[in-house]
């Protein structure tokens, strides 16, 4: 292979995997919090038929935190026997273990299964050194190459910090290392700096799209929130990619008095969405596992009032 050969691959790897939206998968639970796996093949179904170009399982909308090894194993499995026949949509299979030989081979797994891309999300209990964590991420981006990885950086829900020159300086020695989720609040600044790093380092953002403009204003190539109102999402970046920037805004106007009351807390954003999904008709029990945030009656009712808001771009399901 000549040395032009290896460049274009190495930038082909760098080019963004995932643009525009890119929702991460929830999943639905009986009233007895038994697992609802038609329910969850349902959700799949739904969001990969929405326009987006990928699909992200499992992360903190997913309640990765409360699901066992056999029921993560499952739904993963419906998620790549689906996305198989769409190629136009990737699967981002998400990696939180903490233990670094855990983590590759999660992902490693992954990977052997289908996964078009890995979602990593650095290592946060008991405050690992910056060390470790560098060393962390670069084990499994070592295994995985020259399969793309998201690198999840959500300092809110960690504790774990990161900045644009270790980020940078990682991306040099890894060319998979593909995108940073950006869940920092704001986003911003961290994006801006990672774009004009050398090399760039695409970003997307998180955080349900609360401070999406900006972070699109600012080089963000997508963003990835929760799937309950996915078609919301699609139509906003739809006209901010139109260079409609008036009609962006207008939608996003709509929508942050209540994505920016939801991310108060994850739970509760957890609880909102899919309550959202019930109400659509997506499946039948709005159960979030405890722990996990009750919604009262004023929340319900602003559900309720989201749904009336967006009827025009929120059809029911069932």
């Amino acid at each position: 292979m000549t040395i032009a050969e290896v460049r274009a691959e190495e930038e082909d790897v760098r080019r963004p995997p995932v643009r525009g939206v890119s929702p991460v998968l929830e999943v639905p639970f009986a009233d007895n919090g038994d697992l609802d796996v038609p329910g969850f093949r349902r959700v799949v179904r739904y969001v990969l038929g929405t326009g987006v170009s990928s699909v992200m399982f499992p992360g903190f909308a997913s309640e990765f935190h409360k699901l066992g090894e056999w029921e993560r194993q499952l739904l993963t499995g419906i998620l790549l026997e689906e996305t198989a026949t769409r190629p136009e949509v990737s699967a981002i299979i998400a990696v939180q273990d903490h233990a670094t030989r855990l983590a590759v081979q999660r992902a490693v797994d992954a990977v052997g299964a289908g996964a078009d891309l890995i979602n990593l999300l650095p290592p946060h209990f008991l405050a690992p050194s910056r060390r470790s964590i560098v060393a962390h991420v670069r084990a499994v981006l070592t295994a995985v190459a020259p399969t793309p990885v998201v690198l999840q950086y959500a300092p809110t829900e960690t504790g774990t910090s990161l900045d644009s020159a270790t980020l940078t300086e990682i991306a040099r020695e890894h060319s998979n290392l593909a995108l940073v989720k950006v869940e920092s609040s704001p986003p911003g600044a961290l994006i801006e700096e990672l774009a004009a790093a050398d090399p760039p380092l695409p970003a997307v953002e998180g955080y349900a799209g609360v401070q999406l403009p900006d972070a699109i204003r600012r080089g963000a190539v997508g963003t990835q929130p929760g799937c309950s109102f996915t078609e919301v999402y699609v139509e906003l970046w739809r006209r901010f990619a139109q260079d409609d920037e008036a009609g962006g805004m207008e939608l996003y106007r709509r929508l942050l008095p209540y994505i920016s009351y939801w991310m108060l807390d994850t739970e509760l954003i957890v609880a909102a969405e899919k309550l959202i999904s019930v109400r659509r008709g997506l499946f039948a029990s709005a159960h979030c596992r405890e722990p996990g945030h009750l919604l009262d009656r004023e929340e319900i009712r602003m559900v309720d009032r989201f749904l009336g808001e967006f009827d025009d771009l929120l059809p029911r399901l069932a």
